[in-house]
């Protein structure tokens, strides 16, 4: 079949006037359906990601082992006061205690919440789900998405919660075994640190804790992407459960 090429500004009109046949039906074309009227515009739409709680209510109260937490608003400028794009700012993963629930059920018992209102915590990057309350952003979450307790600005302070640790993670190599200088992007990511500090442990049956075998100064060995990173006043630190321990390391 031959084909043949078509140009010029009266082709194009002569194109949009004579819609195309299929079968001898006459197929209309979007472009000729109605003309968009130039200098309007469509509006975009607003996607919001929290839920917004109406100025009616006066008070959220948490169900059963959940927490009410008060973000942390989102540093816009780094640390040298470079101003951050939106896209660049992470989420916060800070906040403030504002309401517990009553605590969990095991059996007959009730374990009560064991963060009090008030605490400054740590929690999972995604955990929760996000309201707008009083103006202000808010996450309702599981006790056990709340990683630690931080009374300070700095994450070496962290006080674990359950059988989580703290972990100073250790440096990395700045070169090989045969004296090869690594690039920063060649560097492997170390899955080795130092604990500083451990959880009460992990809740059994009866309400009560088991307390870790892991204890703060031991070297250990953790698996390569588990847990939550953070960087402190000295170092690279990690969070991580218990479980994702692999090694005690000894000299």
């Amino acid at each position: 079949m031959a084909s043949v090429h078509l140009c010029g500004p009266k082709v194009a009109s002569a194109a949009m006037a004579k819609p195309a046949l299929a079968d001898g039906l006459r197929i209309p074309t979007s472009s000729s359906a109605r003309p968009v009227p130039t200098g309007r515009r469509l509006r975009g739409l607003v996607v919001r990601a929290a839920t917004v709680v109406s100025p009616k209510y006066t008070s959220v109260k948490p169900l059963g082992d959940r927490v009410l937490v008060k973000t942390k608003t989102t540093e816009d400028k780094t640390a040298g006061g470079i101003l951050l794009p939106t896209t660049a700012q992470s989420r916060p993963q800070a906040g403030e205690v504002v309401a517990v629930g009553e605590g969990r059920s095991l059996g007959s018992n009730i374990v009560e919440i064991s963060v009090p209102v008030g605490a400054k915590v740590i929690y999972s990057k995604y955990a929760g789900t996000e309201l707008e309350f009083n103006d202000t952003t808010h996450l309702i979450m599981k006790e056990d998405d709340i990683i630690g307790i931080l009374d300070t600005d700095d994450v070496k302070d962290l006080k674990p919660l359950s059988d989580r640790i703290l972990i100073k993670v250790a440096e990395s190599e700045e070169e090989t075994a045969g004296g090869l200088l690594l690039t920063q992007a060649s560097k492997e990511k170390p899955s080795v640190g130092t604990v500083v500090a451990v959880g009460p442990g992990p809740l059994g049956d009866d309400g009560s804790r088991t307390p870790l075998s892991i204890t703060p100064g031991s070297s250990v060995l953790y698996s390569k992407y588990a847990g939550s990173e953070f960087k402190g006043s000295e170092g690279e630190y990690i969070v991580l459960r218990s479980s994702d321990v692999i090694a005690v390391l000894s000299s």
